[in-house]
Formats: C-alpha cells, sequence, structure tokens
C-alpha cells in the first residue's frame, strides 16, 4: 500500500478454518493475485475516498469458512466497485462480445476473466505483470472450485472461491514419451528396469514380451499405444520397462525415461477423452503442461487381447 501512497487495513477473518495441506500450497498464488489486485485495482487514493464520503483508510478483507463439503474465500473490499458500462465497453474495443448483446451483470463481471482482458490503464508491478485474470480462474477451476464476482459501484467488491476441502491426491511416477509425459500411479508399480531391444521376445500367442525370472511377461511400447510421435529419433534400441499390475496380472510398460515420483492433482478428462482405453485422467504439471494419468487396469487388458 505504501508503494500505491494508499492507506489500508487488512481484516483477517477464519484463520482457523481447517482445509487440506495440498488446497493451501495450490491456492496461495491466485489468492495473492487477488489481494493484490483489489489493492491495486479495487483500493482508491485517500482523496478519492474522502470525496466519496468513506473513510480515508481503505479494507481487505480476507474471510475463509466451510460450507457444506467446501471451503469459501473471500476477498472482499469496499472500494470503487466494478463499472459495468466501462467493462461492456473494454469487451466491445477487444472485440470480445457483441454490440448489443444483453448480459446480467453476472455475465458482465465475468468478462474480466477473458484471456488478454484488462481496464487498468497501465500495469504494475502491484497487481502483476503478464499474469491475468483468466489465469487465475484456471488454476481455482484445476483444483475443482470456481470462483465468482459480486460488485457494486462505489461500494465495493467481493470475490469468492468455492473449493472442495480435499483434492484428489495421487503418488505418480512421471515417465517420458517422446515429448510426451504421463504418470503412472505408484500403487501399480512393481519394479522398473532397464532394457534393451534384445531383452525382448516374441513369443506364440503372447505377442511382445520379455523375461523376469523365468516369466514371460506382455509389454505394451507407449509410443504405439498412444501414437507418439517425436522430433527426435525414437529410441529403438533401449529403454525402460515399467513393471506394473492390474487386474490381477504383470505386464510391462516400455517407456523411454522415468522422470520422477511425485504427488500430482487428478482432473477428470472432457467427455470426448473419456472414451480413450488406458488413460483414466490428467493433471496439470508445475510448468503448466498437462500430462496424462494412465488406468493401468486398462492397459493391462489390453495387453492381453
Amino acid at each position: 500500500s505504501s508503494k500505491l501512497n494508499k492507506k489500508i487495513n487488512l481484516k483477517l477473518v477464519g484463520e482457523n478454518t481447517e482445509v487440506d495441506k495440498a488446497v493451501v500450497e495450490l491456492i496461495n498464488d491466485p489468492l495473492v493475485h487477488l489481494i493484490r489486485n483489489s489493492l491495486d485495482h479495487g483500493i482508491e487514493m485517500p482523496d478519492e475516498r474522502v470525496a466519496a464520503g468513506k473513510p480515508e483508510t481503505g479494507t481487505i478483507e480476507l474471510k475463509a469458512y466451510h460450507r457444506g463439503g467446501h471451503i469459501v474465500i473471500e476477498i472482499i473490499d469496499d472500494g470503487r466497485g466494478l463499472n459495468k458500462d466501462k467493462l461492456l465497453a473494454k469487451a466491445l474495443e477487444k472485440g470480445l462480445i457483441e454490440e448489443n448483446l444483453q448480459l446480467s451483470d453476472k455475465q458482465i463481471y465475468e468478462l474480466i476473466f477473458m484471456p488478454g482482458f484488462s481496464t487498468a490503464e497501465q500495469l504494475t508491478d502491484i497487481s502483476g505483470r503478464g499474469v491475468g485474470m483468466d489465469v487465475v480462474r484456471r488454476n481455482i477451476q484445476s483444483l475443482g472450485g470456481n470462483i465468482e464476482i459480486i460488485s457494486e459501484l462505489g461500494k465495493g467488491t467481493t470475490i469468492a472461491i468455492h473449493l472442495p476441502l480435499t483434492l484428489a491426491i495421487l503418488d505418480g511416477q512421471s515417465v517420458a514419451v517422446g515429448e510426451e509425459i504421463y504418470i503412472v500411479p505408484l500403487v501399480s508399480i512393481v519394479e522398473s528396469i532397464n532394457i534393451t531391444e534384445k531383452m525382448l521376445n516374441k513369443v506364440a500367442g503372447k505377442g511382445e514380451t520379455f523375461r523376469l525370472r523365468g516369466e514371460y511377461l506382455p509389454i505394451i511400447r507407449m509410443r504405439e499405444i498412444f501414437n507418439v510421435r517425436s522430433t527426435n529419433k525414437p529410441k529403438s534400441t533401449e529403454g525402460v520397462i515399467v513393471v506394473v499390475e492390474g487386474q490381477g496380472a504383470l505386464c510391462g510398460f516400455l517407456v523411454d525415461e522415468l522422470l520422477g515420483q511425485q504427488q500430482v492433482v487428478i482432473k477428470s478428462l472432457e467427455a470426448n477423452y473419456r472414451r480413450v482405453e488406458g488413460v483414466s485422467g490428467a493433471t496439470i504439471l508445475g510448468d503448466g503442461s498437462v500430462a496424462l494419468i494412465l488406468d493401468v487396469p486398462g492397459l493391462v487388458r489390453l495387453s492381453v487381447r
């Protein structure tokens, strides 16, 4: 607030509200962005507040409470509120909406979540550079939550985030297949073995196999099953076999490389992906890319057909 020459009182309500540690870690960045946004764009300058009959010091309230199986986090400010006419004018100027389109207040406020939408005349280092409200909403939705805005011009704005109390977390092994990354649930992995092409065998009735302690196990080449293309020449002579158990049977997934173990947040897939056998979900990695989570039982079924 000192950088902006504003007087701000930050009020915390519900600090003892319990929530999954994973939720706290993942919601931190969006929350910081929203609070900075209220500070930068919501709260007026002291002289502007006094002229409007408000206290010189603005208030930003961060409130958390439980509602059903969710946690609700609200960022409430007593600032200038959102100007619906200004939002509509900006959306028209950017070609995001058609002229004479009838929108409800809720739909107008949600325009600020559209990629590239900004009403600030200039960017500041308070509310951040290059990170829009569209990214904030996408991050919250990736946690299974949603975000809504309630605002009154001249009175202030409330941004409410609804999140599940716990997240669907999976312990997984990330593997590289060409340029793609897949997640294998750790609970399904028996062991991993570095192999060369000469260690693989063709067995009548079983297709391609490899021998593990006297037993021939079927192999699934992940490049082929997911039709993975690569700018690099495929490693046809070496790789890693990830031995998994599913449906009471063992099978080997042939991948290029093991990348490491990590906890990931499971996201359900869009309807058109749900029909892809061998894929149970997806997750967003730290760099923002998407990795598919493998359905081990489904892939094992494919291997024994």
